[in-house]
């Protein structure tokens, strides 16, 4: 009996989309086990939430490996042409894929253990030294979307959720507004990975720290910043401005890029709970 992680069972259930994935996922990775010749073991439980079932893998020559399996999300669409694109730099290695699985047999990080693990300033450090490697501009033709489109597809979730916003709307509309003008006026946009933070950097053996879970989008480098930052909470909310300009400037970014698109997130991004810390920040930001 295939073993799914709670968190997992509880994100596939908000869509037709994402149940039916879940009914068939038994059967796509037997038919991967089998044509990868894997013997795989108990799937990793997440403590940020789960949008794919991964699980540790050995291969026939007795290999090592990571098998993933990613749900139907607009974020996550193309991670493993993202992964293609990076080649390991960076990053961890795609080792097998199928893009109509959404499957991905991915090099294992050994022995894995999260950037989180260390001091805010020294994750500060290697998040940024790794982002500054991954921005590269993909030649044409690629699959990659403009950041615009996670921007419109956050935007029109925020107005369809316009009951449940908190007092102050005014301080949502901005923010809806620089999602819609920030990617417009950015230019020499690169691939981003819009998804970097320390619990999505592992210690490694080929490199000290490797990316995994990259969701890419071409965009400004400076909007690579704000995952990061939003999960470094109890610096952004007592000094937002100070930590800002810090990780820009080991970015080497415009740090008034930086700060009005976390306004912009703070503000305006999809959310259950509108008052929330981020709305918190946003008001620091304004």
């Amino acid at each position: 009996m295939l073993i799914v992680p709670e968190r997992l069972a509880v994100a596939c259930r908000g869509t037709p989309e994402r149940r039916t994935w879940l009914e068939m996922l038994p059967h796509a990775i037997r038919g991967l086990q089998d044509r990868w010749s894997l013997s795989l073991g108990t799937p990793f439980e997440s403590r940020d939430g789960s949008c794919a079932w991964v699980a540790p893998a050995v291969r026939r020559d007795g290999t090592r490996a990571i098998l993933k399996l990613g749900m139907p999300h607009m974020e996550a669409t193309h991670e493993l042409q993202g992964l293609r694109f990076w080649d390991g730099n960076a990053t961890v290695r795609l080792l097998e894929s199928d893009a109509d699985l959404n499957a991905m047999l991915l090099e294992p990080c050994e022995p894995g253990t999260a950037l989180r693990e260390l001091p805010e300033l020294e994750q500060d450090v290697v998040v940024a030294g790794l982002l500054r490697r991954l921005w590269r501009k993909p030649a044409a033709p690629h699959p990659f979307r403009p950041l615009s489109a996670m921007t419109t597809h956050w935007a029109d979730e925020t107005r369809a959720a316009v009951a449940r916003w908190p007092g102050d709307a005014g301080l949502i509309r901005e923010g809806l507004r620089l999602l819609a003008e920030l990617p417009r006026s950015s230019s020499d946009d690169v691939l981003l990975t819009t998804d970097l933070h320390a619990g999505n950097v592992l210690r490694a053996q080929r490199e000290p720290w490797l990316a995994i879970d990259p969701k890419p989008f071409v965009g400004e480098r400076a909007y690579d910043a704000t995952q990061h930052l939003f999960n470094c909470k109890r610096r952004m909310l007592t000094a937002p401005d100070a930590t800002i300009r810090r990780f820009a400037d080991l970015l080497d970014v415009d740090d008034e890029r930086v700060r009005l698109w976390v306004f912009a997130r703070a503000a305006a991004e999809p959310r259950d709970n509108w008052n929330d810390d981020s709305i918190t920040l946003a008001k620091a930001l304004a």
